[in-house]
């Protein structure tokens, strides 16, 4: 699902009966941001903040609205983990404990029962602030292809491989989907690919990062 649908986001009325269906069928939800239903800021692509301010918005109203409590058989995936919902989910569940009375500690666990994937989002900083604050397994590889060039997934890809240890990396690149997919555990794991020589490999990964940086701030070398 769009986290918002021209200006609409998931908690909407009328939308009772789509989570009845999914919650009976145990359906999980992957929500994904489009623009916000405002004109972009100049000078700033939505790529780089607006998408991301998209997805809170849209895990906000399930918290804070009872949606992901009165449907718990629901999983949720939120996209680029969860845009800014790990950093600000302290400042979001004091208010939203503040306007329903409920403990801040239960609103935060209401987040945390969230899955987020860590498409273009796998970098120093992002990355250990999202496994800090998920809950363990809910934390779910994600590429953004095919609305992403290859070559920014790819970059974002690399810090993976390069910011977690090979557990918890194995965790995330299969094993946690395999849990909330069952079907996919009895999939054949592929034959990995011989790997390139390292030189050559580095020197993709630096021609892509360029070729990525360009499309998303024209004038970038």
């Amino acid at each position: 699902m769009l986290a918002d649908n021209q200006g609409t986001y998931l908690d909407a009325d009328g939308q009772d009966a789509l989570w009845r269906t999914l919650n009976e069928h145990g359906a999980v939800d992957f929500a994904h941001p489009a623009e916000l239903p405002a004109p972009a800021v100049e000078n700033i692509p939505p790529f780089a903040a607006d998408f991301l301010l998209d997805t809170t918005r849209a895990a906000y109203p399930l918290v804070r609205n009872g949606i992901l409590r009165r449907y718990p058989d629901i999983r949720f995936i939120l996209s680029h983990t969860g845009g800014f919902v790990p950093y600000a989910s302290q400042r979001m569940a004091v208010t939203i404990a503040g306007e329903t009375g409920r403990s801040p500690l239960d609103v935060l666990d209401d987040f945390r029962t969230i899955y987020f994937d860590t498409a273009l989002s796998a970098g120093p900083a992002a990355l250990p602030t999202l496994l800090a604050f998920a809950r363990p397994g809910h934390v779910l590889f994600g590429s953004d292809w095919p609305f992403a060039p290859v070559a920014a997934g790819q970059y974002f890809a690399n810090g993976l491989d390069s910011g977690v240890d090979p557990g918890t990396k194995a965790a995330i690149n299969r094993t946690n989907a395999e849990a909330l997919f069952p079907r996919l555990a009895c999939a054949p794991t592929p034959t990995p690919a011989r790997p390139a020589p390292v030189r050559l490999r580095q020197a993709a990964q630096r021609v892509g990062a360029r070729f990525f940086f360009k499309l998303v701030q024209p004038g970038t070398d």
